[in-house]
């Protein structure tokens, strides 16, 4: 489509990625036992799918950290960008995950308990895991919102700030550990008015409701993750700021498009046809060149490469 005249490479980061995630497999892993241990104890359904969506979110971390390590293989002949979607393809996996093996499991065995309800036993050992569950997904989210608010702007929302981000393995932590919370909540619930209305119907009923929570936060982490992975750009805002970047310099005549691509959490290509004054020398078509560069690192420093349309040069040279 273009000839490249400006090329900028660099390592992609993933400083406090790894952090959170492995946060939240120390979280899970401990939750996810305990949890299976009281569900055998008690007969919870709502438990045993509490134990479910912890064991799929370990599993997930797991996945999460297989992406981080191919997104830091650099580039090659095949992949001259290199590997950065790759944990955007593993996010999407997770994603998958959830909604198959967290929501679709606890779905299933919540419907079962429902059709043979068995009165639970001894259900202090559930309240008891809940409480110790609610600490450590705290935790866990709390690790990860911290990581979202580091890139958060004046006046948006944390929800806002996770729409916005480009690294999947914290926003898919931050995803999975909201819907471990309000998942712990229902499950504390569906026990709790069991036990008050000795019901045996709310707590499988618990169950389901977990299971829809799941699907719901598969369905989110989908079109986040997916959207990453077919070419998303860095946002209409940033491309507005970077088109005025270009329209402001003396040398640009006209600003035909600034097409950008996120290639990974703190990686962006950017490619702009743009028209230069027709009277530039090479040297000055390269010194321009050089001066645009640098105020488009400046202003955004995840932008690694640059390139400017063949049209753009023969327009400054013919």
């Amino acid at each position: 489509m273009s000839d490249s005249i400006a090329h900028r490479d660099a390592q992609p980061k993933t400083e406090g990625s790894k952090k959170v995630i492995y946060a939240a497999i120390i979280a899970n892993l401990g939750i996810a036992a305990a949890k299976f241990v009281v569900a055998a104890i008690t007969g919870s359904a709502a438990m045993l799918a509490e134990g479910i969506h912890s064991a799929v979110d370990t599993g997930n971390e797991l996945l999460l950290l297989v992406g981080e390590r191919a997104a830091a293989r650099p580039p090659d002949k095949r992949h001259p960008f290199g590997y950065g979607k790759a944990l955007y393809f593993w996010a999407l996996i997770v994603a998958m995950s959830v909604f198959a093996l967290g929501g679709g499991l606890s779905i299933h065995h919540g419907i079962v308990a429902l059709r043979h309800p068995e009165p639970l036993q001894d259900p202090l050992w559930n309240y008891v895991v809940l409480a110790v569950s609610v600490l450590f997904e705290g935790y866990s989210w709390n690790v990860s919102r911290k990581a979202l608010n580091r890139r958060r702007k004046p006046g948006t929302s944390l929800w806002q700030t996770m729409r916005a981000s480009k690294d999947a393995s914290v926003f898919t932590v931050f995803i999975e550990d909201s819907a471990a919370l309000i998942g712990l909540a229902i499950a504390g619930l569906g026990i709790f008015l069991g036990q008050l209305f000795d019901n045996p119907y709310f707590d499988p009923a618990a169950s389901v409701l977990v299971g829809l929570l799941l699907v719901g936060a598969a369905f989110t982490l989908a079109r986040e993750t997916g959207g990453l992975l077919v070419g998303e750009s860095i946002g209409t805002d940033a491309t507005a700021r970077l088109r005025k970047i270009f329209e402001d310099d003396p040398d640009i005549l006209d600003v035909a498009r600034v097409l950008t691509m996120q290639l990974g959490p703190d990686e962006v290509l950017l490619t702009a046809a743009v028209r230069f004054r027709r009277e530039m020398r090479i040297g000055e078509v390269e010194a321009a060149i050089d001066r645009l560069e640098r105020a488009v690192a400046a202003a955004y420093p995840s932008i690694r490469h640059v390139y400017f349309e063949s049209g753009a040069l023969r327009s400054a040279l013919g």
